[in-house]
């Protein structure tokens, strides 16, 4: 898979003429990752780690190449795709209007989790992730560690078979981070 982007970019300092440059975001990579394995991607900013994750989850498309979830095309396939993965991205897209706990039972319902499992697991999560006492807040007035705990929540509810985190423990307590990275 590779990433390129085309940006406008002025020459010289005070010309108004604008020429376009090319950014390869992410240069042909090739990965396969096996059930049961863990892939981490480590690099510099700008490597193109959240581009790739980007990619995965059909936010961008690819300049060339394919990018394959469960052997289905994640551009021609999405539908399928997504019921396959659970996402935490980097910025968190939340609604900051729910409260934690409506947060989580609202996606618990839409990943699926049967209803008579929900409340167990929506009781577990909060717990597991030291949310107990924010559980009636609303997301918007969480500080940025615990809205990640929420989006990480988000990620694993229903258990997909592929998670995807990006940065998932920036900004987190380190209990918090241990209990994510276990």
């Amino acid at each position: 898979m590779r990433k390129e982007y085309t940006m406008r970019r002025k020459e010289g300092r005070c010309s108004e003429r604008l020429r376009l440059e090319t950014c390869v975001a992410v240069a042909d990579l090739t990965v396969g990752v096996a059930k049961g394995e863990t892939l981490a991607l480590l690099g510099v900013n700008g490597a193109g780690k959240t581009t790739t994750f980007k990619s995965l989850t059909s936010e961008v498309v690819p300049s060339s190449g394919q990018v394959l979830i469960g052997g289905y095309s994640v551009s021609e396939n999405f539908d399928i795709v997504k019921k396959m993965i659970g996402y935490c991205p980097q910025y968190t897209h939340l609604i900051d209007e729910m409260s934690v706990e409506q947060t989580m039972w609202y996606f618990a319902t839409i990943r699926g989790v049967a209803r008579e499992e929900r409340a167990a697991l929506v009781e577990d999560i909060i717990a597991d992730l030291g949310l107990t006492v924010h559980r009636h807040k609303q997301v918007g007035n969480l500080s940025g560690g615990n809205k990640r705990k929420v989006s990480f929540a988000i990620a694993v509810m229903g258990n997909p078979d592929v998670i995807l985190l990006d940065e998932p423990s920036a900004g987190v307590d380190p209990d918090s981070r241990r209990y994510l990275q276990a």
